[in-house]
């Protein structure tokens, strides 16, 4: 259904730095960027997240809910792990939760102010 989705940071370079780190985790790399944009995703030039430089910079607010896909809970721990280590906060470890879907999740919440980076 979605093609990609972008969201607002207040500092492109940071945001940046932290997320070629991260999302390695995932299977993810930075398929482009420019001045102000960084595409994130599995081909070149075919971004499926994106983070842009806005001003000023907004997290979507309450009810916004973001969740990518990993392969096992070891991605996860390592995406959590890199994130952290760049600067990211949380609000505690990562967790696993039964199915829904059919889908095992795994995962973790980023406080709502960390978006705007």
């Amino acid at each position: 259904m979605l093609h990609h989705l972008s969201l607002p940071v207040a500092n492109i370079e940071r945001s940046t730095r932290l997320y070629d780190v991260a999302l390695l985790a995932l299977g993810y790399r930075r398929v482009c960027s420019s001045q102000d944009f960084s595409g994130y995703g599995i081909e070149d030039d075919k971004d499926q997240f994106a983070i842009k430089k806005i001003d000023p910079a907004t997290s979507a607010g309450p009810g916004f809910h973001l969740a990518l896909s990993a392969p096992s809970q070891e991605a996860v721990d390592k995406f959590h792990e890199a994130a952290i280590l760049m600067g990211a906060t949380d609000n505690g470890p990562p967790w696993t939760r039964s199915t829904i879907w059919g889908q095992l999740l795994r995962g973790f919440y980023y406080r709502s102010g960390w978006i705007p980076y």
